[in-house]
């Protein structure tokens, strides 16, 4: 949280408002007593979302993905915590048993992020030309592509994806393919159909990036 604070404010870290008691955060660990945890992320939150605020939508902001499909922007930054808080949240309730569906919309909008951050880059792609197609089947389908000038991906028409004919497809609900990109849940829980091996090729030529271990 505070290395994000940090890169909307310049450098700096963020301080509370003047008259407000909180605690500003410079980098001390989280505490693990549940109710001083709870107190610490709500102003942590809060935090973020002043700096946030403060900045503006559209000033530039360091990140960690090639501006090729999402800008390095505070806009892009801020919809970062949406999956990112999407996915931990399910994180927290599957340690505790009860793991529940993402909502469709957040969902959605994780799957495409995930695309525009994690799947493309100009990182050549060691193997032939293949395309992958994601079909979420309340929230859209979108395709991969990956070749010699890297990875990149469009998102597909109805007629498109009905049509089209993918190197492999997989498909579920919103809620899974998120998962799925997140690795949270295995593909074999999903339909694949085309070359089994791809998913797993692009997790694997992903993963020393580091970008595919969220």
């Amino acid at each position: 949280m505070e290395p994000l604070v940090r890169s909307t404010e310049g450098g700096g870290s963020l301080n509370t408002a003047p008259g407000d008691e909180r605690p500003s955060k410079d980098g001390l660990a989280a505490p693990r007593e549940r109710n001083a945890l709870i107190t610490w992320l709500a102003d942590s939150t809060e935090q973020l979302l002043t700096a946030l605020r403060k900045a503006g939508p559209d000033r530039g902001c360091r990140a960690w993905w090639e501006s090729l499909a999402l800008p390095h922007s505070v806009a892009a930054v801020a919809r970062r915590r949406g999956p990112e808080s999407l996915i931990h949240t399910y994180d927290a309730q599957l340690a505790n048993g009860t793991p529940q569906e993402l909502p469709t919309t957040e969902a959605g909008d994780a799957i495409e992020e995930f695309l525009a951050t994690v799947c493309t880059g100009t990182v050549p792609w060691p193997g032939e030309p293949a395309t992958m197609d994601y079909h979420a089947a309340e929230a859209g389908s979108w395709r991969q592509t990956v070749d010699a000038a890297g990875s990149r991906f469009t998102r597909l028409t109805a007629a498109e994806a009905a049509e089209s004919k993918p190197t492999a497809a997989i498909y579920g609900t919103a809620s899974e393919m998120a998962l799925l990109m997140y690795m949270r849940i295995p593909a074999d829980s999903l339909r694949m159909e085309g070359d089994a091996d791809l998913l797993q090729q692009l997790q694997d030529w992903a993963r020393p990036t580091g970008k595919w271990n969220t």
